[in-house]
């Protein structure tokens, strides 16, 4: 079993910054695919950002309201922790973030929620105008 946990979430001020831990126990999350995704109240959880650490391929969501080029997915296998620095922040993207874990870092399925076998419980991040 892997446990995951966020942080980091808070209020920023639009143009602001943030940047979201996530941290995994259990079990090493090294060659594990590890995503971010969000939901808004009212809204089905939509994908972020993952990392196929056996590909070495970087994802972003490339919808209408992108955040390619604003938010940026690394993580750390010594310390067990992925993390998500969210610059340039806007109203749009206050959401509940949730970190993932998919184990066998094959999937190709990276931006969909159904992918990831374990979760974390979320961080609250909002965006003022």
């Amino acid at each position: 079993q892997v446990q995951l946990v966020e942080s980091g979430g808070g209020l920023a001020q639009g143009g602001g910054s943030l940047r979201l831990s996530c941290a995994a126990s259990g079990r090493t999350v090294s060659t594990y695919a590890m995503g971010w995704f969000r939901q808004a109240p009212g809204k089905e959880r939509e994908f972020v950002a993952a990392h196929r650490w056996r590909a070495g391929i970087t994802y972003y969501a490339d919808y209408s309201d992108s955040v390619k080029g604003r938010f940026t997915i690394s993580r750390d296998n010594a310390k067990n922790m992925v993390y998500l620095q969210m610059n340039s922040l806007k109203p749009e993207d206050t959401a509940v973030y949730y970190c993932a874990a998919e184990p066998t870092g094959y999937s190709s399925d990276y931006d969909v929620p159904t992918t990831y076998t374990y979760w974390g419980q979320g961080t609250q991040v909002t965006v003022s105008s």
